[in-house]
C-alpha cells in the first residue's frame, strides 16, 4: 500500500460514511492496510469474555476507516486541506515536510 497522507496525532475531518462531518484526532495509522483509527469515529461494539485484564461485557471502541475518507485539518488556518510537500533547509540538507495547500504553513515542525 502507498504511504499515508496522515500521521498519528493529526486532527482530521471525516469526508464520507456514517460519521461524515465529524472531527477527531488520529490515534493510530495502519499504512499496510491504508487505514487510520480516529478518536470518536466509527464506533463499534465489541463483545468481551472476562479475563484477568478486562471485564466481561459489551465494550465500544473505534474501528479503522480508510485514510482516503479523512482530510487533515491545518493547525494554523483551521480548515480541512490537502497536503503538499515543501522543501525546508535543516543542517546543510533539504528536508521535505508536509504543508497546508491553502495557507502554505508547515504541518510538521
Amino acid at each position: 500500500m502507498a504511504k499515508l497522507h496522515v500521521k498519528k496525532g493529526d486532527n482530521v475531518l471525516v469526508l464520507s460514511g456514517k460519521d461524515k462531518g465529524k472531527k477527531g484526532k488520529v490515534l493510530r495509522a495502519l499504512p499496510s492496510a491504508g487505514k487510520v483509527i480516529v478518536e470518536g469515529v466509527n464506533i463499534v461494539k465489541k463483545h468481551a469474555r472476562a479475563t484477568q485484564r478486562i471485564q466481561a461485557g459489551i465494550h465500544e471502541q473505534e474501528a479503522p476507516i480508510y485514510s482516503a475518507k479523512v482530510m487533515v485539518i491545518c493547525p494554523s488556518c483551521k480548515k480541512p486541506t490537502r497536503i503538499k510537500k515543501s522543501p525546508v533547509k535543516k543542517a546543510d540538507k533539504t528536508v521535505w515536510l508536509r504543508a497546508c495547500k491553502k495557507c502554505g504553513e508547515l504541518i510538521d515542525k
